[in-house]
């Protein structure tokens, strides 16, 4: 049985994502759809549906990687003024890569949990169909590169699809279990969709061609030999494939949370509390490992084993996170990612980490089960940890 909330817990109130499309200038479901307004969609919808008031919402809190075009200027503002919510709302924007939107969420729950703040949205944001990922690095001849000498001297730092192949080696994890990880993610994901397990936590989003709401990556017919027959994409003779790494993605998620007696005080229902959240620096050349350090950080200050944990959303980044996590902490696989991970459904990099805990808390309801833990890896060598217990 969950327990009550204590009245200084941190809760969830509600909890909201749009669809996941295709990151893709003309194929992608939200090619004609702005990302601020994406954004905005969620800001409305998970204050409609908490049934609060859009003015006692003290700050949104939104995350988001590619911070220009579209979602330059404090993106997690201006979605909030285009929707018209109250302007006296004050909006944030974050950049933890991966993992933005849960630090976003991780940065409301302190708010809330100080007492600085009643009411925020943690939420995430990200369009690759308009800004792509590599968007930044056209203009580092004129502006400059991120990275200096001197770090170059410490770290012998590489892209991620080179890292996600240190991680499969160094874990021993073979080409055909990679692609084993991809199929059983786009397996978990087309009967999550055929269940209607997405149902609920998504908000239909509006666009010339009709409503948006089904995730539009998943491949139901892929095989394994169709998995096979990819080629590499990083190293010449590698493991790590289109077919078995997250797929380029558009979307946005959020989430309302406030202390536990406040939301009692209003009449407003507590969905789930939040146990605890952290985040860990890793390795920056493996880069990777994040949820494997995370987890064991959490699950350290909680006092908890992983087998009391019902649910594990391990963000598939690329598939040798997962197994790397699965080999190292012991884990059921049986429990993680259980309605496909981001292989299939896709990742929309600052939305995914509100996208995940979105995900985990209506699949613990669906399910009657009790606690959900998302850990995420993040460029840069960090790592993500949230630990959600259903109330």
């Amino acid at each position: 049985m969950s327990r009550e909330p204590a009245p200084t817990d941190t809760v969830i109130v509600e909890a909201v994502r749009t669809a996941i499309g295709r990151g893709h200038p003309a194929k992608g479901d939200f090619r004609d759809v702005h990302a601020a307004k994406l954004l905005g969609t969620v800001y409305a919808e998970v204050i409609e549906r908490a049934g609060i008031d859009a003015a006692d919402v003290d700050e949104a809190i939104a995350g988001c990687v590619q911070q220009f075009g579209e979602q330059m200027l404090n993106v997690g503002r201006t979605a909030w003024l285009q929707e018209g919510l109250p302007l006296e709302t004050a909006g944030t924007t974050v950049d933890f890569q991966c993992g933005s939107s849960q630090q976003a969420l991780n940065l409301a729950s302190g708010l809330v949990a100080s007492g600085a703040r009643e009411f925020v949205i943690g939420a995430g944001l990200e369009h690759m169909g308009h800004i792509p990922i590599s968007i930044g690095l056209k203009w580092t001849d004129e502006v400059g590169q991120p990275f200096t000498e001197e770090l170059f001297e410490r770290y012998q730092l590489t892209n991620q699809g080179v890292a996600a192949e240190r991680v499969a080696d160094k874990w021993g994890l073979t080409r055909e279990e990679l692609d084993e990880w991809a199929l059983k993610s786009h397996q978990n994901a087309a009967r999550a969709q055929d269940e209607g397990r997405f149902d609920r936590e998504i908000v239909g989003v509006e666009t010339p061609q009709g409503v948006v709401n089904v995730d539009q990556g998943v491949r139901r017919e892929t095989t394994m030999e169709a998995l096979g027959g990819l080629k590499a994409a990083f190293e010449e003779g590698g493991k790590i494939t289109a077919g078995n790494a997250s797929q380029i993605s558009d979307g946005a998620s959020a989430i309302l949370v406030g202390r536990a007696d406040r939301v009692a005080e209003r009449g407003l229902k507590a969905r789930a509390r939040i146990v605890d959240h952290c985040v860990i620096g890793v390795d920056p050349v493996l880069m990777l490992t994040g949820p494997i350090e995370a987890t064991r950080l959490i699950l350290e200050r909680t006092g908890m084993t992983l087998d009391e944990i019902d649910l594990y959303e391990v963000n598939e980044a690329f598939a040798p996170v997962v197994g790397a996590w699965v080999k190292e902490l012991d884990a059921d696989p049986g429990r993680v990612n259980v309605n496909g991970g981001a292989m299939a459904l896709g990742h929309p990099l600052g939305c995914s980490g509100t996208r995940l805990i979105t995900t985990v808390l209506h699949e613990l309801e669906r399910t009657e089960q009790r606690y959900g833990l998302v850990t995420m890896c993040c460029a840069g060598g960090l790592g993500t940890a949230t630990l959600i217990e259903r109330v």
